[in-house]
């Protein structure tokens, strides 16, 4: 069975999202595999990955004003700010949410619905370089 594997380097702004739908995709075609599984990882505790409504982006943005509701910086109860107010949060959000995706692959395309999107969500406030693993198999 044929395996390809890549890695992304995502810049993010700080907190929010960064759609990487495009990239995942290049790596697919890249890959040559016709019909198989992409598995999309990230090497991070303190961001995200999420498939998304990307038609409107008050979607993503009321997941973020979901997010720090739950999970507000500087809460006192927090034991771990090594990094700053923003730094547990971040990694309470990564829990809930994904550090991996799959997305099934089909005619050499991720089979996403038709408002679907794939986004790398930063969880701490500052601008951050992510590293996203790719491998598609077929």
């Amino acid at each position: 069975m044929p395996m390809h594997q890549n890695e992304l380097t995502v810049r993010t702004p700080g907190r929010g999202t960064t759609e990487i739908t495009a990239e995942v995709a290049d790596a697919v075609r890249g890959s040559g595999v016709s019909a198989g599984l992409c598995h999309v990882f990230i090497r991070h505790t303190s961001a995200s990955l999420i498939i998304c409504e990307n038609a409107d982006p008050s979607v993503r943005e009321d997941l973020e004003t979901v997010a720090a509701r739950l999970f507000p910086d500087g809460d006192p109860a927090y034991v771990h700010d090594a990094e700053g107010p923003d730094d547990m949060p971040a990694h309470l959000r990564t829990v809930f949410t994904n550090t991996g995706l799959t997305v099934p692959v089909r005619d050499g395309r991720l089979a996403l619905g038709t408002w679907q999107g794939i986004y790398l969500w930063e969880h701490r406030t500052s601008p951050h370089r992510r590293s996203v693993v790719v491998t598609v198999i077929g």
